[in-house]
């Protein structure tokens, strides 16, 4: 029955929306997160409503994936001048590709490290859950305590709740202290209102967090519009990763930040099984129609008024579903996924700001 989970995601969400507007540093995207990590490990999230969160976290995940992108227009990416976007480019590309050869050295699960490089080099909890949806991992069982990392299969890395949990919760953290910590290094820095502007778009995780920093330091539109710029890169990036070799299923493993899954987005029944995924998934190709859409001028403006406030209720429901997933005592134990964040989290402030030193 889906109604106790749909019900109790709408309350959450009303929680995450009444903070937000009391403390707007806090998005409803964290907020949400943590309100569904809190309920889960009070023992809050039991069975009678996974299969309502299951769907929230799925469905209405999806639907939000493709409304995000009826809020990009490529000719405004473009406006930036190929300096800005060619920082953006390099910037969101080293740290994906890097992250993943430095979780494997730390001994992480290739499922983990491959979220937490989208989270942190692309949009932060809304790419983790979008790489998680198109990577999961077929026929997985529950996950147990054993936390024995997994072998490089040397395909495409299937991704298991445990690993979504692991990088929710360490782009939720790294995220949230950027929102601090980017305006004062820019300011100890002496960086121009346009540097940080260009920093801050290229180097913090969430939409919701860069226009925290836009609008506390008057640079909101250049910083949203460079996030922006790095949210585009979410399609190709998940259609790439899809397109690799997916290797045969396996003994799920456990990172060393995940969840026990008790109440958040359940694993496929275990012994079933999936075909080769699509190359492109089909939301992802929404989301592409959509920035095209409103790319060519076709979203009528009264629709684009009123769509980043939908997508944010509905990105919000369904990162409260995953974040149900998240065990508080696997995340305190998982030092391994927490240094791997800040490792990606650092590389990619500096890669950017190196770049954002060379803008003319």
């Amino acid at each position: 029955m889906l109604l106790p989970g749909l019900a109790t995601t709408a309350l959450a969400v009303a929680f995450a929306l009444v903070v937000n507007r009391l403390v707007p540093a806090l998005s409803p995207a964290v907020v949400a997160v943590a309100t569904g990590a809190l309920l889960a490990n009070l023992g809050g999230a039991g069975p009678r409503l996974r299969p309502g969160l299951a769907f929230v976290a799925r469905r209405v995940l999806r639907t939000a994936i493709v409304l995000l992108g009826l809020q990009i227009a490529v000719p405004q990416v473009l406006a930036l001048g190929w300096p800005t976007v060619a920082v953006v480019v390099t910037a969101t590309g080293l740290t994906f590709a890097l992250t993943p050869l430095i979780g494997r050295r730390l001994g992480l699960p290739p499922g983990t490290s491959l979220l937490v490089a989208t989270g942190v080099s692309i949009c932060g909890a809304a790419a983790i859950a979008a790489m998680h949806d198109a990577t999961r991992a077929p026929g997985r069982p529950v996950a147990t305590d054993d936390a024995t990392p997994a072998p490089d299969p040397g395909g495409r890395p299937v991704t298991t709740d445990d690993d979504a949990a692991a990088a929710l919760g360490v782009v939720v953290l790294y995220g949230s202290a950027a929102i601090v910590a980017v305006p004062l290094v820019a300011s100890w820095l002496g960086l121009s209102p346009a540097q940080l502007g260009v920093w801050a778009g290229a180097a913090v995780h969430e939409v919701a967090q860069v226009a925290a920093i836009g609008s506390a330091s008057g640079v909101l539109a250049t910083a949203i519009t460079v996030k922006l710029g790095r949210v585009l890169l979410l399609a190709p990036i998940v259609a790439l990763t899809t397109a690799a070799p997916a290797p045969a299923a396996t003994p799920a493993p456990v990172s060393g930040g995940g969840a026990g899954a008790p109440g958040g987005v359940p694993s496929s029944p275990a012994g079933g099984s999936r075909g080769r995924p699509p190359v492109l998934p089909l939301f992802v190709a929404g989301f592409l129609v959509a920035v095209a859409l409103r790319s060519l001028g076709l979203v009528p403006s009264p629709v684009t008024a009123f769509l980043p406030d939908v997508t944010t209720v509905l990105m919000a429901a369904a990162l409260f579903a995953l974040g149900t997933g998240i065990d508080a005592r696997k995340l305190a134990r998982g030092g391994r996924v927490l240094l791997l964040g800040g490792i990606s989290t650092g590389l990619l402030a500096v890669v950017s700001l190196a770049g954002v030193a060379l803008l003319p």
